[in-house]
C-alpha cells in the first residue's frame, strides 16, 4: 500500500529476500523463466549490495528508530544465495564469485553481532536482549539448518520468551519498542512458524497440536485475522488477514512433506529388515 500507510516511506530490506526467494522458487517448480525477470534481479542485487548494512525498519514495519534487525539481515543473505543457485541450478549468468563473498560477509556479520552467545539465541537486532518471532525462520529460509545448536537455542528461547497462552507474540511489547503503545494481541502467522520450527527438530507431535489449536480459531468461513486475544478469545487485527492464510498453507504443506519424508523412511527400514530376515 502507498496510500494511508507511513511504511511506504520506510527501508525494509528483507523484501529482497522475499522477491528473489520468490522468483527462485518459480523456476523450481518449473515456470518459463523470463529473461526480463533475471534482469530485474540482477538489478536489484547490485542495489542491495549498497544498502544491506543500512538499519531499516524490518518486517514488522517498526515506526521507531531504524535498528539492523536480524531478519532483515538474513533476508539480505536469502537474496544473495539465492541468486547463487540460480546461477548454479539454472545456467543463469551473473557474478556469482561476487555474490558468494557478499553472502559470506553477511552471514559472518550476523553471525558475530545478531547471536547472543550468552543466552545461546539470535535476538531482534544487533546489540539486543529481545527476541523475534521472525527468527523462527532462520531454518526454514536455509541460513542455517534445524538441528544447529544455534537454531534449536533460538527456538528455546521464543517458546520461554514469546510464547502467551500457548500462541506466539512478535516480540516483547513493551514501551518504547515499536513506537506503538505496549500491548498487541498473539501473532497467528508467528504461531504457524513456531509449528514448522517444533515440526523441524523432531517434536511433530507438538507441531501438529499447535497447528490444529491454531485451525480452531478461525471463524465460519475458515477466516483468520492477524492477531488473537487468548483471553477475550477473538480475533484482533486486519481481518482477514493473507499473511495468517499464507501461514496456514504452508505449514499444511510443511506438514505434509515431512509427513511423506517419514514414511518413505519408515518403508525403507522395513524393507531392509525383510531383506535382512530373509538372508537369515
Amino acid at each position: 500500500m502507498r496510500v494511508g500507510n507511513a511504511a511506504h516511506e520506510q527501508l525494509q530490506l528483507d523484501v529482497y529476500g522475499e522477491l528473489m526467494d520468490a522468483l527462485h522458487a518459480v523456476n523450481r517448480y518449473g515456470l518459463e523463466a523470463s529473461p526480463f525477470a533475471w534482469s530485474l534481479q540482477v538489478n536489484l542485487l547490485e542495489y542491495l549490495e549498497t544498502i544491506w548494512e543500512q538499519p531499516d525498519q524490518g518486517i514488522w514495519e517498526i515506526r521507531g528508530e531504524p535498528r539492523h534487525f536480524t531478519f532483515s539481515k538474513v533476508m539480505a543473505w536469502v537474496a544473495f544465495d539465492r541468486a547463487i543457485k540460480s546461477v548454479e541450478q539454472y545456467g543463469l549468468e551473473g557474478p556469482r564469485a561476487h555474490w558468494e563473498d557478499l553472502r559470506g560477509r553477511i552471514a559472518a556479520q550476523i553471525l558475530e553481532r545478531g547471536f547472543d552467545r550468552q543466552r545461546n539465541t539470535f535476538v531482534q537486532y544487533y546489540g539486543a536482549r529481545d527476541l523475534d518471532a521472525s527468527l523462527l525462520l532462520i531454518p526454514q529460509v536455509g541460513f542455517l539448518p534445524p538441528d544447529d545448536p544455534r537454531v534449536l537455542g533460538t527456538i528455546a528461547a521464543v517458546e520461554a520468551e514469546l510464547v502467551q497462552d500457548g500462541f506466539v507474540c512478535r516480540y516483547p511489547s513493551t514501551p518504547g519498542a515499536d513506537g506503538l503503545p505496549p500491548g498487541e494481541g498473539v501473532f497467528l502467522a508467528c504461531s504457524f512458524w513456531l509449528a514448522n520450527s517444533l515440526a523441524l527438530i523432531g517434536r511433530r507431535k507438538d507441531a501438529i497440536a499447535l497447528f490444529e489449536r491454531l485451525l480452531a480459531l478461525r471463524n465460519d468461513l475458515g477466516l483468520l485475522a492477524e492477531e488473537y486475544d487468548p483471553v477475550a478469545k477473538r480475533q484482533l487485527g486486519n481481518f482477514p488477514q493473507a499473511f495468517s492464510h499464507t501461514a496456514i498453507i504452508n505449514t499444511a504443506a510443511h506438514l505434509s512433506e515431512l509427513e511423506t519424508a517419514s514414511a518413505v523412511r519408515g518403508s525403507s527400514r522395513r524393507r531392509a529388515r525383510r531383506a535382512r530376515a530373509s538372508a537369515i
